[in-house]
């Protein structure tokens, strides 16, 4: 895909990124690692911290008149003041995935850009894929190898298939109110993930919707919702056809129920 090229030159130090905290995070989950628990009693762990240390670090040298929005700082009430322009970065998405050990943990990092993600990275390092997204120009996924990454291949939705949707949605939080939701669709097969691998199966063809009713915040969703959109698919809200946007500071940058979907 051909992108302007500062985006380009942010894209390529975001994906280099993200390999770097992917591989700080395999090599604590491949250990044994202490568990704790936030002020809000979700999890964190040596992997959470490290790996957005290394992120904000080099995003600081990257593009150091933009300001972040991380989820472990933003936790302890570290907030910048955002402008049109920001990163989102969540080091570890899928933290009881990474407890679990089920592999589907990514590390997200976005660009936003006047309340819309437009560029974005996910890493699934337990894995090795690495999506990468431009709006408006395209989606990729590139195979990793010993902490390297591969040529990226062009993904895309796909059309609907006649015989019925295949619904993604969280392995830790599905809810009645999902399923309640999904039983209102011609949904003929259901596959379960983590983390901000729900959005990229819908961007590579291989799932058709992906609904949220439950609580998100922008970290956990910019990466995943630029890589799926500049896929050709999009992000709505619940109940609404207006995209889910970003910078929602009044909200406490958390996000409405949405719902994802491909063609």
């Amino acid at each position: 895909m051909t992108i302007r090229s500062d985006d380009e030159a942010l894209l390529a130090g975001m994906s280099a990124l993200a390999l770097k905290a992917g591989a700080l995070a395999l090599s604590i989950y491949q250990e044994e690692f202490l568990v704790e628990a936030k002020a809000d009693s979700s999890p964190v762990t040596e992997a959470d911290r490290l790996g957005e240390e290394i992120i904000l670090n080099g995003l600081r040298k990257l593009a150091p008149g933009i300001p972040t929005l991380a989820e472990e700082a933003a936790s302890g009430g570290d907030i910048p003041e955002l402008g049109e322009v920001f990163f989102l970065v969540d080091p570890l998405d899928g933290t009881k995935e990474f407890i679990s050990k089920t592999g589907e943990f990514t590390v997200n990092i976005a660009l936003v850009r006047n309340g819309k993600p437009v560029l974005g990275v996910v890493y699934a390092p337990a894995i090795g894929k690495l999506y990468q997204g431009v709006a408006k120009k395209g989606a990729t996924l590139s195979v990793v190898e010993a902490g390297v990454a591969g040529k990226p291949a062009p993904i895309s939705v796909r059309r609907a298939p006649l015989k019925g949707l295949v619904a993604v949605a969280s392995r830790s939080h599905r809810s009645p109110e999902t399923d309640a939701f999904l039983s209102t669709l011609n949904v003929a097969d259901f596959a379960a993930a983590g983390s901000s691998l729900k959005f990229c199966l819908i961007a590579e063809g291989a799932a058709d919707v992906y609904p949220r009713l439950g609580r998100t915040m922008e970290w956990d969703t910019g990466a995943g919702q630029a890589v799926l959109e500049a896929a050709g698919g999009r992000v709505v809200e619940f109940g609404e056809e207006t995209p889910l946007l970003y910078g929602k500071r009044t909200r406490g940058f958390d996000n409405p129920h949405f719902i994802a979907w491909g063609a």
